[in-house]
């Protein structure tokens, strides 16, 4: 009984009779211009004094209501409403507005339902209470016998005292068509106003998008501070076993600990700064920050690098260009990242020299070498042709199998750097190789320069 109560005038059962009361209110103004439409066609009559016309006036609101029912705007103003006042969860409605004509339809259609079972709900709540009122008192109150009341052929007036039991009857009645129209709804609501493929799609790439970015912010925060927090930790052990017997070494390795995380400290700002934002517009339209390019800082990072007391020999052919410079930003920097995660990982879980070779090569149209260097093949004109590529490889020797820190072929860092890699459509490898580690990478750069 106290269920069954509670289901009819309960907190959600009143909510969703206020959210039927504002159907019926958004309805006004069309019925208003329609009532005007219908009584100059009805030979000037004025239909709020007739049943029949008000009805035809409400049957001619209702397309109206539908047409505009079709604007994007409808649909996230009915979800709020629906959101608040119907129980649905949430997660069930659609966000924003509608963005496909198919669901423009579904809102235009619920838009349609909630005002027009909304608006009989509304009558029902204005006429219904104040009859049932006048039905209870009938009895008792000699002034209200002269009223000519009366429910259809019913004489009310003669049988007077059954009047109560009539005017109970038609409040439950107005409870039981408001509960009833209040589940309809709310059943209803999540069809009507819930995500169709479109908006699931659209969803689906904005997630995907933003997962993109957090993805590649936490590439680099991984890069910048997981090396510049190996390289600091091998050049202060290096320095520390050197102190009493080579000064010199160790005033370079502490001048390379303080450049290393001066600079990591202004890419970590740079990274949470967008963090803090969260705005996906960064450098260059990446959402990055300003990163380092081969260009720009690849001989300090192999001081740097070098600092931490392992030998380092690199090999540059940037091609006939003779520098970093012409090579694409996005492929200069993520080849940054790409060296600074071998080194990383070469100095924390290799031993001896290091052996460092990037290079750009030239490649015929068959995908053979054309040449290295950039002394590719040559046309009738003496002009280059394929396509160029830049090529990074490291190698050392793998420490211990049963070290602690041994090298796998795991690891956040060189996924990473795979990852990388494939958005310029390259690849890495990493892995043993003639029993040494090896790591290299592949990045296509585009047509050979004429």
């Amino acid at each position: 009984m106290r269920a069954g109560l509670s289901r009819l005038l309960g907190a959600r059962a009143r909510l969703r009779w206020v959210h039927l009361t504002l159907g019926g209110a958004l309805l006004m103004p069309y019925f208003l211009l329609t009532e005007v439409v219908v009584g100059v066609l009805a030979g000037g009559s004025n239909a709020t004094e007739s049943l029949p016309l008000s009805l035809a006036a409400y049957a001619t609101a209702l397309p109206l209501v539908a047409v505009t029912g079709l604007f994007r705007l409808v649909r996230p103003m009915s979800v709020a409403a629906a959101r608040a006042l119907c129980g649905v969860p949430g997660e069930r409605f659609a966000e924003g507005p509608a963005r496909s004509w198919a669901a423009r339809g579904r809102a235009s259609a619920w838009w349609t339902l909630h005002l027009g079972v909304g608006a009989l709900v509304s009558g029902m709540s204005l006429a219904v209470p104040p009859m049932a009122g006048v039905l209870l008192a009938l009895p008792f109150v000699s002034a209200l016998r002269d009223l000519p009341v009366g429910l259809g052929p019913f004489d009310v007036q003669a049988h007077r005292y059954v009047a109560p039991l009539l005017g109970i009857a038609l409040l439950a009645g107005l409870v039981l068509c408001a509960a009833g129209a209040g589940v309809l709804l709310a059943r209803l609501a999540p069809v009507l106003l819930g995500p169709t493929a479109a908006d699931r799609l659209a969803a689906a790439e904005e997630r995907a998008a933003d997962l993109a970015v957090r993805n590649r912010l936490a590439r680099e925060l991984h890069d910048a501070v997981g090396h510049a927090l190996s390289a600091v930790a091998l050049q202060a052990s290096a320095a520390r076993r050197v102190l009493d017997s080579d000064p010199g070494f160790v005033r370079e390795a502490l001048a390379a600990i303080e450049d290393t995380t001066r600079r990591t400290v202004g890419e970590l700002d740079a990274v949470l700064g967008l963090l803090r934002e969260g705005d996906g517009a960064g450098a260059g339209g990446t959402g990055l920050p300003a990163a380092p390019t081969l260009a720009a800082d690849l001989d300090g990072l192999l001081a740097r690098s070098r600092a931490s007391g392992i030998p380092i020999t690199a090999r540059q052919d940037p091609g006939p260009a003779g520098d970093w410079e012409r090579l694409p930003a996005i492929a200069s920097r993520e080849a940054y990242r790409i060296v600074q995660e071998g080194l990383s990982n070469a100095l924390r879980h290799g031993t001896g020299p290091v052996d460092l070779r990037i290079l750009v090569r030239v490649r015929g149209g068959q995908g053979e070498p054309g040449g290295q260097g950039g002394k590719g093949e040559r046309g009738g004109q003496g002009e280059r042709c394929g396509h160029e590529e830049l090529e990074i490889t490291m190698t050392n020797d793998p420490a211990a199998a049963a070290a602690p820190g041994a090298r796998t072929t795991g690891g956040r860092g060189l996924q990473g750097a795979a990852e990388r890699a494939a958005l310029l459509g390259g690849q890495v490898e990493a892995g043993p190789h003639e029993g040494r580690w090896r790591l290299r990478a592949v990045l296509p750069l585009g047509e050979g320069v004429r």
